[in-house]
This record gives structure tokens, sequence and C-alpha cells, in this order.
């Protein structure tokens, strides 16, 4: 990491009150602390947030992988750089940038390091920057739309174990330069990082500044089946099953006859057809 002297700040602070059955007013807390003892000065942003972030030198955002894909969605073409605090439930894209580091190491991370670029990807005309997933996943994030999640992998876990029961796997025409492909599939993720879910690693190989998507995609199973591969794809050992085809794309085309269920970051849409191309460094981010 290249450290650099720091300047002036003035950061803005967008916080999701809500996130995390309010995790994030008690890392917003923390925050504000630190800033006061330092004498910087920081503003506070409830949702609803403002048009744009004008005189200020970073933007800071607590909350978990639905506000994060909430503010990327929001202000598509800022150019300040970002920090990103957990306050939700599973911070897939938190870990992504900052893995176990404390909310004190990643402030110091945020006022004196210098911001990396981070790729991030568009899903017809909507924004995701950790993944994608349709099908099995993005039933998941169906179901749990509008529930205070747990923490972690908790709330995801007891989804999931239902739909290994009664989920029905649907055909799907994938279109890319490196797959052709028309079949039942149980799951297809477009990753960015490396895991989603709380801590599933469903594209371990992932990096989020290569400039492309790592796509992961999951042959229809049996209930059996999927009780056994469950626990292989949540540790990342599943690149090379016979079930699974894993391959690197920048552009991809997915079609159903029927509405796909998928999730951007956990938000949950539900269209027909999607064209998805990877935005490479299109945000800065202090990690």
């Amino acid at each position: 990491m290249t450290l650099q002297q720091p300047n002036i700040h003035n950061i803005a602070i967008a916080v999701n009150a809500i996130a995390g059955s309010g995790r994030s007013l008690h890392t917003l807390a923390e925050i504000e602390k630190e800033l006061k003892d330092r004498n910087i000065n920081y503003q506070v942003f409830q949702t609803p947030w403002p048009a744009n972030f004008n005189g200020f030198t970073s933007v800071w955002i607590i909350g978990g992988d639905g506000t994060m894909n909430h503010f990327i969605n929001y202000f598509p073409e800022i150019q300040l750089p970002l920090a990103f605090f957990k306050g939700g439930s599973g911070n897939d894209f938190h870990y992504l940038l900052y893995g176990e580091k404390s909310t004190g190491e990643i402030i110091e991370l945020a006022l004196l390091a210098n911001p990396r670029k981070i790729d991030a990807g568009k899903c017809n005309d909507g924004y995701f920057i950790n993944g994608l997933g349709i099908g099995f996943d993005g039933s998941v994030a169906k179901s749990l739309q509008g529930k205070n999640k747990r923490l972690g992998k908790a709330s995801f876990l007891t989804v999931i174990l239902s739909k290994i029961f009664f989920y029905r796997a649907k055909k799907y025409r994938i279109e890319s330069d490196e797959l052709k492909l028309e079949r039942k599939l149980l799951m297809i993720n477009v990753m960015n990082g490396q895991r989603a879910g709380g801590g599933f690693y469903v594209s371990p190989l992932a990096q989020y500044s290569d400039g492309r998507f790592d796509v992961n995609i999951v042959l229809e199973l049996h209930t059996l089946s999927r009780l056994r591969f469950l626990p292989v794809i949540e540790k990342g050992r599943h690149v090379d099953l016979s079930c699974i085809k894993y391959f690197h794309s920048s552009k991809i085309k997915i079609q159903s006859e029927e509405p796909m269920d998928i999730h951007l970051d956990g938000e949950y849409i539900c269209p027909t057809e999607v064209e998805i191309e990877m935005l490479p460094g299109k945000f800065l981010f202090y990690c």
C-alpha cells in the first residue's frame, strides 16, 4: 500500500440507518468519534441522499451490499474516492475490499492511502459491483426481500436449505465469446468479487480490478447432489467439478422464456433477458 501525506479532508458520510437492523448506526458513531478526535471536517447524510457531493473530498458509505448497490445506481458517474464500512448482513463486497480489517483500520486507509480503480458491471440499465446471480441464488434473494437479515450466512442458509429441496431448475440461453449454451441450469453467477450470500465463495478466482467477470455456471442437479455440492461451493472448491462451467468474460447475454430470478448485489429483479457488460475501473475506492 502506498501512503501519502494527509490532505485537507471534507468527508461526506452516506449512511443507510436501517441496514443490518441498525448496525450501521453503531459504525457511524465509531467513525464520528474518530473524526472529531482528529478534527476532520465531515457531514452525515442519511437516505434519501443529496443529488451530488460537490465540495467534498471523498464519500464514506456505511451499510451492506444492498446499500452499496443503491449508491452506485444513484451516483453511477461519481468520481470521488469512496470508502465502505460494513453495516449490513452479508457484507460480501466489504470483505472483497477489506477482508477482516477493523473500522479503525479502514479509517486509516481512507485518510492516508491512494484510491484504487475497482471494476463494476452493468446489467441492462442497472449497475452492480460485487456480483450478479441468476436462478437458485436469485430465488434466494427474492425470498429474502423485505426481511430482517441476521449477520453473516444465517439468514441465507435457512432459505437455501428450503430451495435445495423445492427449487426447480430453468432453461437458459447463454451467449458470450467464450461460451454458447442452451439447457436447464441450477445457477449462473457473473461475479466481480469472490463471494456472495454472506460468505459462499462462488467465484474463488475473481479479482476486482482485472477487467473481466468470473462466470460460474452450475448445471441442473437433483436434490442429493445439491446437498453434496453445497458445502463444496461454499468453500470455493468447486471450479473443476463436472457439474460446473467456470470461465472469464467481459460481456455476456442471458435469456429465458420465463422471467428469471436475478439479484444484483442482493437486489432482486426478474427480466426475461439481460445483457451484462464489464466496466473496467469504474469506481475509485480506498482499499
